[in-house]
């Protein structure tokens, strides 16, 4: 304060303080314009009501699927470039799906694939239009946060010998995550492909951000302020999606399970679960733990979506945890459906100790092998005892 007092004296205060003055309106007015420019961003239509979501959820039929990405797609990326795009590969494997009484897949999109929208709008519809061939509707996943930070459009690269989902990238990546200037493009992602499938019944839901605060730390090294830079967005991604007025519910899903202690649910959490028109979350465990998470849920009053679960070694199988979810008349979603390029029947900890030179003694995730092989005949006969399929047409075993 001194040495203040005595430069102002050396000049003409009244000049200095009237510059001061205009500076800081100046930058009072160029925060209001931020602050009005991101409570424009967040405006929009309002979440659904529960009334809304649980008359939607009414119309559908019991939900079972998994989450899709062709045997021949590494990630993402892979699966849509149109390089790589394989409409007859994902017809075969749809077809897999519904052989088993599948009503739903659970498909991820990319951030970087919108360099070229009429293109991308292209495979999509004609995605849509195989799976509607299946009797299929998807759940579309438009950010993830998981695996690897830095993503690149273009060639992918070969998966790494015995490890489990060595080259599924996140959308967006570390770059555009910590640029706000890139934001812009991101919305436009967010409002064009929504907006152009908005009024689409081949679509059943829009899952706007996978395990947002997920942090990768025992694969890949994410920025240190990742979760808030997320945290700060994911109620933005929310209005930009639902400012192109979808006739299909928003969610994005719960994954660090019920809260250890009444009152202490994660920051992230709470904002998917005052953003979501209906309830979606993750769960690894036993029956009884998933049992006990749908139950937590259920308090929210609105319908829920398991678009996660499934790892046999720790007890997530289809014999123990289907029943459950058909019982409390939730979507049952397992992660993994045809093992390929991700190699997701290899276990989480093959990052740490990969599987080079042997095999797991389970399968950790998914159904079919590349040739469309049941892993296991008695688990792919189960699901279509429980889904009805069955019933309305004979499959061989094991097919």
């Amino acid at each position: 304060m001194v040495r203040v007092a005595i430069i102002l004296s050396k000049f003409d205060t009244t000049n200095v303080m009237r510059k001061i003055a205009s500076l800081s309106c100046c930058a009072l007015l160029f925060g209001s314009i931020l602050a009005f420019a991101f409570q424009i961003d967040l405006a929009g239509p309002p979440r659904w009501t529960a009334e809304t979501a649980n008359a939607w959820y009414a119309k559908q039929p019991w939900l079972v699927g998994s989450n899709y990405l062709p045997a021949n797609a590494i990630n993402e990326l892979e699966m849509w470039q149109p390089a790589t795009f394989t409409p007859k590969r994902i017809d075969t494997e749809l077809g897999w799906a519904q052989s088993l009484g599948m009503t739903t897949m659970r498909v991820f999109l990319h951030d970087l694939l919108w360099q070229d929208p009429a293109g991308f709008k292209k495979r999509i519809d004609i995605f849509l239009t195989i799976a509607a061939k299946h009797h299929i509707k998807p759940i579309f996943v438009l950010f993830d946060s998981c695996w690897d930070p830095n993503p690149k459009l273009g060639p992918q690269h070969e998966p790494r010998p015995g490890v489990h989902n060595s080259g599924w990238v996140q959308s967006p990546g570390a770059a555009v995550l910590q640029d706000e200037s890139q934001y812009p493009r991101l919305k436009a992602y967010v409002a064009g492909v929504v907006g152009a499938f908005a009024n689409d019944s081949r679509i059943l839901a829009w899952d706007l951000w996978n395990e947002p605060d997920n942090r990768n730390d025992s694969s890949y090294t994410d920025p240190k302020n990742k979760t808030e830079l997320v945290q700060a967005l994911l109620p933005r991604v929310f209005a930009w999606a639902r400012g192109a007025h979808p006739t299909q519910p928003l969610t994005s899903g719960v994954w660090h399970g019920i809260p250890a202690e009444p009152g202490k649910i994660p920051p992230m959490a709470k904002i998917q679960l005052a953003q979501s028109d209906v309830i979606s979350f993750h769960s690894y465990d036993p029956p009884a733990e998933f049992s006990a998470e749908v139950k937590w849920l259920q308090t929210y009053g609105r319908p829920i979506l398991c678009t996660e679960y499934m790892a046999r070694p720790r007890g997530s199988t289809f014999q123990s945890i289907l029943p459950v979810a058909k019982e409390a008349k939730v979507a049952a979603i397992n992660w993994g459906f045809v093992a390929g390029k991700s190699q997701t029947y290899l276990p989480w900890d093959s990052w740490q100790h990969p599987y080079v030179d042997r095999q797991p003694p389970v399968w950790f995730h998914d159904i079919f092998k590349e040739n469309g092989e049941a892993y296991k005949p008695d688990e792919t006969g189960f699901i279509r005892r429980i889904t009805g399929a069955d019933k309305l047409r004979k499959f061989p075993i094991g097919g």
